[in-house]
């Protein structure tokens, strides 16, 4: 990311918390990213992007986690089992909805080639995120391949994040310009320590005249880049923490990406899915636990009167959940697919000079 402009850098909005020095889900000690982008002739545009949670074995060593659904028009494989277990087991894949079916396989063959005792001793069950990117790509031509989506699990690193048209992102919209994967942080302090949040989105939702900066309705203002036409295809998140937090508060946590999308200018459109899932990386709980684990978590519900701690969380969480989403929207550049399909970058200083016109 180094050298290339984000959203805080134009002024895009104004945010009160402090970022993390990537201001990127990166941020939380442990956690990795990696992409696969694959664009071939002229009709795929597509790619896949995964998220794993620390760096040791996520099939033995899992994560406490919560999913929130913001609409309902997505597949999230995985998801009944967080629901019921509060855990996570598996990297997130982010892929489009019509390789849904090729990511989830080739996390199982991941997992069997690293610890093939676990396809032995339990169920194999990843967690694969979906976002239609058919305006783009050619989604009848199985555009995905295992080895691609191998790729990216296994390039999956810490440090900076590329953003925009990469991975996943590759062939997604943002409120009608090009879109894809955004990513943020933020780092606040609550009890005595201190604590980061790191949210990555892969953007795909919105139309022109809901686009909001710093409250605005910008999108008004501008030109219609798709004359009229308006692909829907969903908003996909991960928010990462190193809080000690239990699912039931990660559940809410991943509610508040959606906020941030709201703040945006998201309206959660009829088809467009939205689905966000929030994991903490403060314990590892182990298949192997012989007794019950012992875990430490942040308390809620009973400072009301004075303030919750979790109201800090809450508003990182919402935060770096909006600059995640301007993020995705500055880095995209204009990209041509499938039958002369054309997503443009989105015209940062058209926009800056109506905010200026417009005293904001």
């Amino acid at each position: 990311m180094a050298g290339r402009k984000r959203a805080r850098d134009y002024g895009l909005a104004t945010w009160r918390l402090s970022s993390g020095p990537l201001g990127a889900i990166t941020d939380v000690p442990g956690v990795r990213v990696g992409h696969s982008t694959v664009i071939r002739g002229e009709r795929m545009r597509t790619g896949a992007t995964a998220i794993f949670a620390h760096d040791g074995d996520p099939f033995h060593e899992r994560v406490f986690a919560g999913v929130d659904v913001l609409n309902g028009d997505t597949v999230n494989t995985g998801q009944a089992i967080i629901d019921e277990w509060g855990l996570l087991c598996s990297p997130v894949v982010f892929a489009s909805t019509r390789s849904l079916g090729v990511a989830y396989e080739a996390v199982v063959q991941h997992f069997i080639s690293r610890y093939p005792e676990a396809s032995a001793d339990g169920n194999l069950i990843p967690v694969v995120m979906e976002c239609d990117d058919n305006y783009l790509s050619d989604n009848r031509s199985f555009p995905l391949q295992v080895e691609d989506v191998l790729a990216c699990l296994q390039s999956a690193q810490g440090g900076p994040v590329e953003e925009g048209g990469v991975g996943a992102g590759t062939g997604m919209q943002l409120f009608g310009w090009k879109g894809g994967i955004g990513t943020a942080s933020r780092v606040v302090t609550a009890y005595g320590q201190t604590y980061t949040i790191g949210v990555i989105l892969n953007t795909n939702f919105g139309q022109r005249q809901q686009l909001l900066l710093r409250g605005f309705p910008i999108g008004e203002h501008l030109a219609d880049p798709l004359a009229g036409r308006s692909p829907e295809g969903s908003c996909v998140g991960v928010l990462a923490t190193d809080a000690p937090l239990g699912p039931s508060q990660l559940r809410r946590m991943a509610k508040r990406v959606g906020f941030g999308l709201v703040r945006c200018g998201s309206v959660g459109n009829d088809g467009s899915g939205e689905a966000f899932i929030a994991f903490s990386t403060a314990h590892r709980v182990r298949r192997d636990h012989s007794s019950p684990v012992t875990v430490q978590r942040l308390i809620e519900g009973q400072f009301w009167q004075r303030g919750s701690p979790i109201d800090l969380l809450f508003e990182a969480a919402t935060e770096a959940s909006e600059e995640a989403c301007l993020n995705a929207l500055v880095a995209g550049t204009t990209t041509t697919g499938r039958d002369g399909h054309a997503l443009h970058g989105f015209p940062v200083e058209e926009a800056l000079g109506v905010l200026r016109q417009n005293a904001l």
